[in-house]
């Protein structure tokens, strides 16, 4: 495999998984908290008023609620891109 086939097949496999995390956020609320990239500056302002901050940078912003739903009213309030955040791993260490 060549050098560009190589940055292409990696580029495809980011933005593939990127993808499928953004789609089992949208479906699933099993992530104790969520991940919101490169956040709209009026973001935290249009936010329900349920949801809890628990950490902001210029990048990123990183949520949690109770109430279900929580990916899809972070889109309508205007998030680009929401992602799981907060899960310990795919194992339990027991």
């Amino acid at each position: 495999m060549t050098t560009r086939g190589t940055v292409l097949a990696v580029t495809l496999l980011l933005f593939g998984w990127i993808g499928i995390l953004a789609g089992v956020t949208l479906i699933s609320d099993d992530a104790p908290a969520v991940l919101v990239l490169f956040p709209r500056q009026d973001l935290l302002s249009r936010l329900p008023e349920d949801v809890a901050v628990l950490r902001a940078t210029p990048y990123s912003v990183t949520l949690a609620s109770d109430q279900a739903d929580l990916s899809f009213k972070l889109y309508q309030s205007g998030a680009l891109m929401v992602l799981p955040a907060g899960l310990q791993s795919c194992f339990s260490r027991s």
